[in-house]
């Protein structure tokens, strides 16, 4: 699929860009693969494990997603775009509103646009199940962000590009992650819980870049995919990293929910159900239904009043499943 391709991935330094790339090295053969950010120490770092030497496909380039022209530059030649740029830090993001609306969804517009006046054939771009029924600013801008992907697709006009969304929970071990938080709290003895009855989906950063190239393989342009993943407890979460720590209740904090959604509600009657994810799709009229439905078979309708809820899933993690996906994460970490 991505063979001889020229890919881009914007946030291409954080903790999915680099799993993705590496996975893409690994599987395929792009003619190029570019990795999109801001943060030049992030592109040193990161060069320092994938030189362009030993991977001439590679390419670094510095440019934020705000900036229109450096977009318009970067998406020249390319085909698919990949889009995790984000600010995604819940405290920040209420405290800097606006530096979020900027990046989060003005820089997904100038991704539209950049990407439609250039040809790109698809985009991708990453969301979050705080976007469902978002109660904090970060959700907010990211359920703005996805809305603007869904319409790309009606106003791409002549031009062939398509735009899906992936949207999933917690990435074990990725940056502002509870799992890192807790590890290091347990040298204290004493681990902090918000609620007991708390409960949020999670995901490995394997399974997140693998998710992303099967939307890819599968997308006609304007769904968004949702994997079915395990649910665990706050409290089990706690005891599964340090069982000889006691907890210590210390409230919600704003803009958390006790439970994640990803499928909210009054998605369900545009919602197909697969084996192994969920297809939100658009509802706009000139989408065409046939041809999605040809390409990925006729999946399930959701009954009307269905939610895909992190304290309704039938699918909960394990203390041993948690502890293999932690061990994923320090392996990866030291290879």
């Amino acid at each position: 699929m991505l063979n001889d391709k020229v890919i881009l991935v914007t946030g291409g330094t954080g903790s999915f860009g680099k799993k993705f790339v590496a996975t893409v090295l690994e599987r395929f053969s792009p003619r190029k693969l570019i990795i999109f950010s801001r943060d030049e120490l992030k592109q040193f770092e990161m060069r320092e494990r994938f030189d362009e030497h030993a991977y001439p496909a590679l390419r670094y380039f510095i440019g934020d997603v705000r900036d229109r022209e450096r977009l318009y530059r970067a998406f020249d030649g390319v085909d698919i775009v990949v889009h995790a740029a984000a600010l995604k830090q819940v405290p920040a993001a209420e405290y800097n509103p606006i530096e979020a609306v900027k990046t989060n969804v003005l820089g997904a517009a100038n991704i539209i646009d950049a990407a439609i006046d250039k040809n790109v054939e698809k985009v991708i771009a990453l969301s979050t199940d705080k976007a469902a029924n978002p109660i904090n600013l970060y959700g907010a801008t990211k359920l703005c962000s996805d809305k603007l992907f869904v319409a790309a697709n009606s106003y791409s006009g002549s031009h062939r590009t398509r735009f899906s969304v992936v949207r999933y929970g917690n990435v074990v071990g990725s940056r502002g992650s509870v799992i890192p938080f807790f590890l290091r709290k347990r040298q204290e003895g004493v681990l902090p819980i918000t609620d007991p009855r708390m409960t949020r989906f999670w995901i490995t950063v394997e399974q997140g870049v693998q998710f992303v190239l099967d939307s890819l393989e599968r997308m006609h342009g304007g769904e968004v995919f949702v994997p079915k993943i395990p649910s665990m407890n706050i409290v089990d979460l706690a005891r599964a990293i340090a069982p000889e720590c006691r907890t210590e209740l210390v409230g919600i904090r704003p803009g958390e929910k006790l439970h994640e959604v990803m499928v909210p509600e009054d998605d369900a009657r545009n919602t197909l159900e697969y084996d192994t994810y969920f297809a939100i799709l658009p509802s706009f009229s000139d989408w065409d239904l046939n041809a999605y439905l040809q390409k990925n078979g006729g999946g399930k309708p959701c009954p009307a009043e269905f939610s895909y809820n992190s304290g309704t899933n039938s699918e909960w993690l394990s203390e041993a499943d948690l502890h293999r996906m932690i061990q994923s994460v320090i392996d990866e970490k030291h290879a």
